[in-house]
């Protein structure tokens, strides 16, 4: 009977043991199974994590991105402020959302990708309008330096042209020679004596010239006394010189041709007083220009 009891027994405590070892086994299985769990879990947290610091580092350099972009184009800026707004808008939700799941983080990877193709495109359109500008700057500062050029060729053209006209001017000029005054008595012969001068003659040649216009033509002569006084018969005898209508002493009409043409041209000191000693200085004028000078001593 003892026997049997014993034998029991020890049955009983091999059951026993052999529960306490199948339990120890599924404790040790289940704890294994629990720092796995939780190891993957926080290997899955940090990659979620890093996951949306990739994104918020994308999100911040978009964002940096199009405050470097400058457009004068008011269509293409207000796009950029919309976009621009987008980018920092969502860089607010990413950066204030404290549980991320995967599914969202592939979310957020999927409008980065798109905020970025977007901003790709404005800064292709930018570079291409930039590129643009500089052409046409370039084009326009072509044409200013054309406009510029052809202008000082007008300038050039026109001084050449005026000299040109100054030339032909002076060439068409008449000129004297053999000019020379002399006083006359009554009886018209020379006299070098105030007192019994009445007329006082001015000689000269016209010059042969091909290129001065032909025709009759007004020969004025301006007599200046020694004390400096113009001697005048009127004072509505006047002639057009430059910009002013000044006084003659005599004038004299003539048809030149272009050949030599002597001339005389007279003052009559008749019924006007005496004449008085010293030097006169004549003057002689044609065509608004002056065409001679010479002088006359008499005592």
């Amino acid at each position: 009977m003892s026997s049997e009891i014993d034998k029991a027994q020890k049955a009983k405590d091999r059951r026993n043991n052999i529960i306490v070892i199948v339990l120890s086994v599924v404790l040790v299985a289940v704890l294994v199974l629990f720092f796995m769990e939780r190891r993957d879990h926080k290997v899955m947290v940090n990659e979620v994590k890093a996951e949306k610091d990739s994104i918020q580092f994308e999100l911040t350099q978009i964002a940096t991105s199009y405050d470097s972009l400058k457009t004068e184009n008011d269509t293409i800026n207000e796009a950029l402020f919309v976009a621009q707004a987008k980018v920092k808008d969502l860089l607010l939700e990413v950066e204030q959302t404290k549980k991320v799941s995967y599914s969202k983080i592939s979310d957020y990877q999927k409008q980065v990708t798109t905020l970025r193709g977007i901003m790709r495109d404005f800064v292709v359109q930018i570079d291409s309008l930039n590129a643009r500008n500089e052409q046409l700057m370039a084009e326009n500062r072509e044409v200013k330096q054309q406009y510029k050029e052809v202008e000082q060729q007008n300038l050039q053209l026109s001084k050449e042209k005026e000299n040109l006209q100054q030339n032909l001017k002076r060439a068409a000029m008449l000129e004297t020679r053999e000019l020379n005054a002399e006083a006359l008595n009554n009886r018209s012969k020379e006299t070098k004596f105030a007192k019994r001068a009445e007329k006082i003659r001015i000689y000269f040649v016209l010059g042969k010239n091909a290129t001065a216009k032909r025709g009759p033509k007004n020969i004025y002569a301006r007599i200046m006394r020694p004390d400096q006084l113009l001697m005048v018969k009127s004072e509505n005898d006047v002639f057009q010189f430059e910009d002013l209508k000044i006084q003659y002493s005599a004038m004299r009409e003539v048809v030149y041709e272009g050949k030599d043409l002597p001339v005389a041209i007279f003052w009559d000191n008749t019924n006007e007083a005496e004449l008085m000693p010293g030097e006169y200085i004549i003057n002689l004028f044609a065509d608004g220009n002056e065409i001679g000078q010479t002088t006359l001593e008499i005592k």
